[in-house]
């Protein structure tokens, strides 16, 4: 149902948009109407495809990032070639028709039985005052802040992906202007972008079965790092030099770290945190995600602005990448050391010494009957 309304939502946006008048009503109509649309439908259908799917959750999340990768190579494009045609309100009438087709995807889609249980205790019921307490308890329920404060893994986990996305966003917009500042052909500049989406299509489902081997279970997040790290070390080749063969030798690389970025980036969140609590969870990780999409492709310009030159935008993106990869990498390791650590001394709290066994399992008392004269031996075991 949810993913069925984001679709009337998303539609909505867009057809409204097509008889906007000004740039403020199309900050309205597609972006605020349309993207919590998108928003809806996108939760939704990445929550559910977590309860669908347990043994093969992996290669289920890597295909269904795969549409995305479609979505990266044809949308460039058709959106062109729309506009030739229809022009830009003809446009967004006919995105509208293709956000509709998300009600068909929703309508297909079986709703999972809610879960009773929590992975955490429920907070101490106090007396309600007014409506501040309830609405402390909705925001609470569906935006995981109990989740956050209690689980190391998950905050640990969103900090470092809100910090890498902010580099992350930084090539997807910038790589084909730095292509046409160093005198690459339009339509090859445009190419670059189709690559990677479309090198990602057959990339993604490979990541998505390799991750979900059973030696890489429990360890997935090495491998969501080890992905940045590589997607923060390739935009190196950017700078090296803009020439158009060095250019599609870099998009290839870094589709393969796309490739795994996106593959793993909910697989990850989906075992540090319990399915029964990550609807909730997800709500906050993509909120908090929003800031820094929204913050860090201004930054860029500006520091583009500021200096006019182009190396300085990939600098930014790799140092954001890179920091976040051995934040990512360094806090699990030391978080599962640490788990390591407690069990193994709970585990020596819990077993008894040999001496201390053999005083548990047989002593010997003396009792006395009472009005007899006869002394009995009693033996006492515990098992």
């Amino acid at each position: 149902m949810t993913v069925m309304l984001g679709g009337v939502l998303a539609s909505s946006g867009m057809v409204a948009s097509s008889f906007s008048r000004s740039l403020s009503q199309l900050y309205i109509t597609a972006g605020f109407i349309t993207g919590m649309g998108m928003s809806f439908s996108f939760q939704a259908s990445i929550t559910v495809l977590g309860h669908y799917f347990n043994y093969y959750r992996t290669l289920a999340n890597a295909l269904a990032s795969a549409g995305v990768s479609m979505g990266i190579t044809l949308w460039p494009l058709l959106s062109r070639y729309l506009l030739e045609a229809f022009g830009w309100r003809g446009t967004f009438l006919i995105f509208g028709g293709v956000f509709l087709h998300c009600c068909i995807c929703g309508s297909v889609m079986r709703p999972v039985a809610p879960k009773a249980e929590s992975a955490y205790p429920p907070l101490n019921r106090v007396p309600e005052q007014g409506c501040l307490l309830p609405c402390g308890r909705v925001v609470q329920r569906y935006l995981a802040f109990d989740v956050f404060l209690q689980n190391q893994g998950y905050r640990y986990y969103t900090l470092g992906v809100v910090w890498m996305l902010m580099g992350f966003t930084i090539p997807h917009i910038f790589l084909v202007p730095f292509a046409l500042s160093h005198d690459v052909e339009e339509h090859k500049a445009a190419l670059l972008i189709s690559i990677i989406g479309f090198s990602n299509i057959f990339l993604r489902p490979v990541i998505g079965v390799v991750a979900g081997w059973s030696m890489f279970a429990g360890h997935r997040v090495y491998l969501f790092a080890l992905a940045v790290l590589l997607n923060g070390l390739s935009n190196f080749i950017c700078v090296i030099s803009a020439n158009f063969s060095v250019l599609v030798f870099y998009c290839l690389v870094y589709s393969i770290s796309m490739s795994g970025i996106g593959a793993l980036l909910f697989q990850v969140l989906m075992d540090i945190v319990p399915m029964n609590r990550f609807s909730s969870a997800l709500g906050l990780f993509t909120v908090l995600e929003s800031f820094t999409v929204l913050i860090s492709p201004p930054l860029a310009g500006l520091l583009l602005d500021t200096t006019g030159n182009f190396s300085y935008v990939f600098y930014m993106s790799s140092s954001f990448l890179i920091s976040a990869a051995f934040f990512i990498g360094v806090s699990f390791f030391l978080l599962k050391k640490k788990t390591k650590l407690k069990q193994m001394m709970d585990r020596v709290h819990d077993e008894p010494t040999p001496e201390k066994d053999l005083n548990h399992r047989y002593t010997e008392e003396l009792v006395a009957q009472p009005h007899s004269t006869v002394t009995y031996v009693t033996y006492v075991t515990s098992v």
